[in-house]
């Protein structure tokens, strides 16, 4: 019997092989960039560059008339280097909004700005070895990213929703079918993303032997493919091994048997079906708040940082490479903090 492949392995090869079928459609000169990202970028972080220059290429086939009769195939380094700034500037004003087969297609600020860093990378690369004489990407300056409040449970929010989730509080009826089978999961699942503030990718690629109960850790795969061990309180604990119980009396599908979080039918958990799981028991604490499981994560980070004070404590914990990633998610409470310190030191005492 074949051994069976880790989570983050499968997802290397399901995105390497949707590279490749992407370079299929990609010019020629394509291949060779990738290439070059290959022990730089993961698979995942790959694909999304290559959808991004397809979806580059695509603008210019529908608005140039030049163009019109190519295919994304067609496009040379000659075509790249005949583009100037304003061409890139209107590629961010049509990807903001366009239509694609019927449909109407629509691109934040921050997706925006993730399109061009995609297309200036592309173009560096052919610039810096002199395959092009110009880069007209960097004649467009970055999109402005207007910074949102975080969105999160409160305390007592947190509280109902667990107790939601272990008892099937407010649900459909339709809903309490399916609850009483799937609830100690659900309740293990969803206590400890609220409870560790790892990432929904981290938790469905979760596999039994990375829950350490000696230590109180589970064993993670960071965005980057680095592992890391994040620790876990007593509630988490307790919820988690009520699950493993009946964990291990379940009969997973061939290629699931490692997989910590199964489906109904015995599958490895999806992001997707997370994301649902999390929309339907917000629903049952709040409909004021659209609270997706990246929200549980900064829900944690926030109670995390307004109970330690640290914000080195919590980019680790999050696993942020860069600290002032944590100190934009958390600006807010920073200042909070600061502004409540200001009569902490006194200068001359009665």
């Amino acid at each position: 019997m074949a051994e069976t492949k880790t989570y983050a392995q499968q997802q290397t090869i399901k995105y390497t092989k949707k590279l490749n079928e992407l370079l299929k459609i990609l010019p020629s000169f394509c291949t060779e960039y990738f290439n070059s990202l290959e022990y730089s970028k993961q698979p995942r972080t790959r694909v999304a560059y290559a959808m991004d220059i397809k979806g580059f290429f695509e603008f210019l086939i529908c608005e140039y008339p030049q163009y019109a009769n190519y295919a994304v195939k067609d496009f040379t380094l000659a075509d790249l280097e005949k583009l100037k700034g304003q061409d890139i500037s209107d590629y961010l004003r049509y990807v903001k909004l366009y239509d694609k087969e019927g449909k109407e297609v629509s691109n934040s600020e921050r997706a925006a700005k993730r399109k061009l860093c995609a297309l200036r990378r592309f173009y560096a690369y052919y610039y810096r070895y002199e395959m092009i004489g110009e880069n007209p990407t960097l004649k467009v300056d970055m999109p402005k990213i207007h910074d949102k409040a975080i969105t999160r449970l409160d305390v007592n929010e947190v509280a109902e929703f667990l107790d939601n989730v272990e008892s099937g509080n407010k649900l459909s009826k339709a809903q309490l079918k399916r609850h009483e089978k799937l609830k100690t999961r659900d309740l293990a699942l969803l206590t400890l993303m609220l409870g560790t503030g790892i990432r929904v990718s981290e938790c469905v690629g979760l596999d039994m032997k990375d829950v350490d109960f000696d230590n109180d850790r589970i064993k993670v795969v960071r965005k980057g493919g680095a592992e890391s061990f994040v620790y876990f309180g007593d509630e988490v604990e307790e919820a988690l091994s009520a699950y493993m119980e009946e964990r291990k009396e379940l009969n997973p599908k061939e290629g699931h048997e490692n997989a910590l979080f199964l489906s109904s039918v015995g599958k490895r958990l999806c992001v997707r079906s997370v994301e649902l799981l999390v929309k339907k028991y917000a629903s049952t604490v709040t409909t004021v708040k659209h609270i997706t499981p990246h929200k549980l994560r900064s829900t944690y980070g926030t109670n995390l940082y307004q109970e330690s004070k640290d914000i080195y404590l919590v980019a680790d914990v999050l696993g942020h490479k860069d600290v002032n990633t944590t100190r934009r998610h958390y600006a807010e409470i920073v200042d909070e903090n600061k502004r409540n310190a200001r009569n902490i030191v006194h200068l001359r005492r009665d």
